[in-house]
């Protein structure tokens, strides 16, 4: 009898690079490169090796010295790697010359993020979001990129737009894009319109880094069935659930989720769908406190809050993950200064994280722990609200 053919693609192997500049902390720098694992992951690939160098600037020639592109072509020989993913964004002369010495693929953060979008696209609206962010990151990398396209060959890095040679054509490729510039008003109109006919109920949206559990968050206070995985990016599309709680009728939406470095082009590609956090009255910032960089991810994301012009609505923290918190507790003769690491979480309920964010709420969503705290909050919230803007329906509450 004939042995079955395994047809299934082997995951593709990569090797995970990054430098360490006078501004930067190589705690700060590994926990970068952890993060880009995670994306590497989500990706589809197996990170297979972290290489990391200190310079005072990023070589113009190859982003990284002499010396340590020989240490990744010997690392890449000797385990067959066929994928080098670097942290920073890189010109297109350093991804031309990298590949040259290195024989291998090289792709930048940027170019992972927009992978991931392309393969979590589900809808017409996201994939039009996605594939116009892909041209424009394209364009200006043509002479580059279009080396993989006459290959013909799938990879990470490789999905979405520009695969087929006529599309070489610089002129092609900005028709695209003001053809999806155009595409993505006629959806902004669309969605707005949706938007005004939902009447004047309060609006509340749930915005958060990248796998802080807002999906999970939605699907608990909302009884729906939003798609919610650990890996990052799992939701692109923004949903939009009516809840009632008590008495109280409001919409809750889940957004996309940030994360540092975040393209451009892609929040400028998905600004309708960031048109729902603008809109709406009240924001709830979602923080997975068992992530050990926490504080740098909701600077992350009140930076980008900024970004898009959201600095004035009623927001408040809620702190998830709280099952998954872990800390090192201190030994009495250890006379080293107390750091933030040997907290307990009473302790940092307690901490200016607490105070200086005036409400917050910590929960586990995946345990069910304090979620009818979390509700509590929410209607007092969105009832303030509700009040001021229907004082003659008090008699609801």
């Amino acid at each position: 009898m004939t042995e079955p053919i395994n047809t299934a693609i082997e995951p593709e192997k990569a090797l995970l690079a990054g430098i360490i500049t006078p501004d930067d902390s190589e705690e700060e720098i590994l926990d970068n490169l952890r993060e880009l694992a995670f994306l590497t992951e989500t990706a589809g690939a197996i990170p297979a090796g972290v290489f990391t160098q200190r310079l005072e600037t990023p070589n113009p020639r190859s982003f990284v010295g002499s010396g340590k592109v020989e240490e990744l072509k010997s690392f890449i020989e000797k385990n067959e790697v066929n994928l080098v993913i670097f942290d920073d964004e890189l010109s297109p002369s350093q991804f031309r010359n990298l590949e040259k010495e290195l024989a291998c693929r090289v792709i930048d953060r940027t170019n992972l993020i927009l992978d991931i979008f392309a393969s979590r696209a589900k809808t017409a609206h996201a994939k039009t979001q996605v594939e116009l962010a892909q041209y424009q990151y394209l364009l200006p990398r043509l002479t580059r990129m279009w080396t993989h396209l006459e290959r013909q060959r799938g990879g990470i890095g490789l999905r979405g737009p520009g695969e087929t040679e006529i599309e070489t054509d610089r002129r092609i490729i900005r028709d695209r894009i003001a053809r999806l510039k155009e595409e993505l008003k006629k959806i902004d109109k669309q969605k707005s319109v949706q938007r005004k006919n939902r009447g004047k109920l309060v609006r509340v949206a749930l915005v958060g880094y990248t796998n802080a559990g807002k999906s999970t968050i939605m699907n608990l206070i909302s009884k729906s069935e939003v798609f919610a995985e650990n890996k990052l990016f799992a939701t692109l599309d923004t949903t939009v659930r009516k809840v009632v709680i008590g008495n109280l009728p409001f919409l809750l939406s889940d957004t996309v989720g940030f994360i540092r470095k975040l393209p451009h082009d892609l929040v400028e590609s998905f600004k309708s769908t960031l048109d729902e956090v603008r809109e709406s009255d009240i924001l709830i910032h979602v923080v997975d406190i068992s992530h050990k960089g926490f504080e740098d991810q909701i600077q992350i994301v009140n930076q980008t809050l900024n970004e898009i012009g959201v600095t004035d609505k009623i927001m408040f923290m809620l702190f998830n993950k709280i099952d998954a918190y872990t800390y090192t507790v201190k030994e009495k003769d250890d006379l080293a200064p107390e750091r933030r690491s040997n907290w307990s979480l009473e302790d940092l309920k307690k901490s200016w994280l607490a105070r200086n964010n005036k409400e917050s709420v910590f929960i586990s969503a995946k345990e069910k722990t304090n979620i009818e705290e979390l509700k509590d909050l929410l209607y007092r919230k969105v009832k303030e609200i509700h009040v001021s803007r229907y004082p003659y329906d008090d008699l609801l509450y």
